[in-house]
């Protein structure tokens, strides 16, 4: 579990297919932190840890994950918004997040309001009865405020700070972004289809 606040930033630093998996090395200061076996959130998507040297360490993500999120994207030079999971002692200060993407995303829209930025994000249509308005949404491991939603988009604004240790700070126009939607939402959605039956 995590709570859709990131931590750091890591750069992809070498990137290769191995049979239908792709595997990365990523830099990060979060490295020397880390243990083998731990899961990490990579722009929302929960990773493995495989291996660790110094500020380096190994991840592996298998087809399903490629086809659900924007991995298959990632090459060398990526920067990836990192989160470790969440303590059971801590404060929840975003909401509650999974890493598990529910699909992609491509940004539609990027408006600088001089004092934030927002964001428009499209998405599947299938998943409009999961995402309400000033409802949380995890967009590539972040936890947001959604408005001005509709079917298939909606907008988030981001704070400066945000834009300057995540990598909003390079997301431009017809890029692609993870997605993850409230699990409340989820189960409420659920719960009301199955009630239908």
């Amino acid at each position: 579990m995590f709570t859709g606040i990131i931590e750091a930033i890591g750069e992809v630093t070498d990137v290769f297919n191995k049979q239908s998996n792709r595997v990365f090395y990523i830099k990060s200061s979060l490295a020397p932190e880390l243990k083998i076996d731990e899961s990490l959130s990579h722009n929302g998507a929960c990773l493995t840890i495989e291996e660790i040297k110094n500020d380096l360490y190994k991840v592996t993500a298998i087809e399903e994950t490629l086809k659900k999120t924007n991995l298959g994207q990632w090459e060398k030079g990526s920067f990836i918004n990192l989160e470790r999971s969440m303590k059971l002692n801590d404060r929840l200060d975003g909401h509650i997040v999974q890493g598990h993407v529910d699909g992609k995303g491509v940004c539609i829209d990027k408006v600088d309001k001089q004092g934030s930025v927002e964001f428009t994000f499209e998405f599947n249509g299938k998943f409009a009865s999961l995402i309400i308005e000033k409802g949380s949404v995890c967009v590539n491991g972040i936890s947001l405020t959604a408005f001005n939603v509709a079917k298939s988009n909606f907008t988030v604004a981001i704070i400066p700070y945000t834009m300057s240790h995540t990598n909003f700070n390079s997301l431009n126009v017809g890029e692609f972004v993870n997605l993850e939607f409230d699990v409340l939402g989820k189960y409420v959605a659920r719960i009301m289809s199955v009630n239908k039956q």
